[in-house]
């Protein structure tokens, strides 16, 4: 199994747009963030639409086209960004119903739901005390 990084380019792009904003430009193009993140424009305009339909960023069309952010990066948290970008929870149980004759079987769902339940809870809450005004802090604080 792989880790899946939507989270972090999601917030890799909200945050080139709000430093590429505060340094006076008005649009950001998805070839410009894509960059930086090192992937193709497609998959940055697939998170952006994402983050569109959430209202964390807003796009323009014709001459001058781009992206721009639609909140501040102070009111936008990392939680609001996963629930934009991530579909359904951190954890699945089976896909098929286990055997409920086989006494693991009949316990397994319940026992790792409850699991889940708690680590989900904590990610959220987690997630929720971290602005993307904190991650640009943290990002420009980094030596090079």
């Amino acid at each position: 199994m792989s880790a899946n990084s939507r989270l972090t380019i999601a917030a890799h792009a909200l945050a080139w747009i709000g430093l590429y904003q505060r340094q006076g430009n008005d649009v950001a193009t998805s070839e410009q963030i894509a960059s930086s993140a090192n992937t193709n424009p497609v998959v940055i305009r697939r998170l952006l639409g994402e983050l569109r339909r959430a209202g964390l960023v807003q796009s323009r069309r014709g001459v001058g086209a781009g992206w721009a952010l639609a909140r501040d990066l102070g009111s936008i948290n990392l939680l609001d960004v996963y629930e934009a970008v991530e579909s359904g929870p951190l954890f699945a149980l089976h896909r098929a119903t286990p055997d409920h004759g086989c006494v693991i079987g009949h316990g397994i769902q319940p026992a790792m739901q409850g699991v889940y339940d708690g680590i989900e809870e904590t990610v959220r809450r987690e997630l929720s005390r971290v602005s993307l005004e904190d991650v640009l802090r943290d990002v420009l604080a980094t030596p090079r």
